[in-house]
């Protein structure tokens, strides 16, 4: 699997964020079911594609003449892991902040 930073910055495009969000909320597609995502050709969603699959976000498959895409679990998993670890940081500073305040509210300052 590809190092995080690598899956972000493949997220971080406007148009590649919203493939991966309809291929979630919709299932597996093809590059032509995709192509009403953003308004650009049907070259450039081919090559938001390109750099999602080598992102390893998504993966392809070969029906006849199409080429079929879908969310790999793994990367999203991974991120989803990420955010949650920093999720805890936050809220234990956040929660320690909270307190600090509580403390000196009481103390009368």
């Amino acid at each position: 699997m590809q190092p995080l930073h690598s899956l972000f910055a493949a997220l971080s495009d406007e148009t590649r964020f919203a493939i991966v969000t309809r291929l979630l909320d919709a299932g597996e597609q093809s590059a032509g079911e995709l192509c009403d995502v953003a308004d650009i050709t049907a070259p450039a969603i081919s090559r938001h594609l390109k750099v999602l699959r080598e992102a390893g976000v998504v993966t392809q498959r070969i029906d006849g003449q199409r080429r079929i895409y879908s969310v790999a679990p793994e990367p999203l998993a991974a991120i989803s892991s990420w955010v949650i670890a920093h999720r805890a940081f936050w809220e234990g500073s956040l929660n320690r902040l909270e307190a600090a305040i509580k403390n000196r509210k009481k103390e009368g300052r």
